[in-house]
């Protein structure tokens, strides 16, 4: 083989590493979140580096489900959720 394919196969494979590792390792913070907008309701799970990413990703996953667009999407993830639970 060429040159340039082995270090194509290595690039991948690197790149390939660093995904496997990354989602085994452990988060720091971790919530569920339940959302109710437009009269429906929706709970996600999420885990992040802090406290507030995995507050915000949970928010912003609930109201992905359960919005129609951006501008809906803003307006639900502006909400209080219904309930926040951290877990270990």
């Amino acid at each position: 083989m060429k040159k340039t394919t082995w270090l194509g196969i290595a690039f991948a494979v690197l790149v390939l590493a660093y995904l496997v590792i990354s989602s085994f390792r452990p988060q720091g913070f971790r919530c569920r979140v339940c959302m109710s907008f437009k009269g429906r309701g929706d709970c996600r799970t999420a885990s992040a580096a802090t406290e507030q990413e995995a507050l915000r990703t949970a928010i912003t996953n609930a109201c992905a489900q359960l919005s129609g667009g951006v501008i809906e999407s803003n307006q639900c993830e502006t909400t209080t959720p219904v309930s926040v639970d951290w877990q270990r």
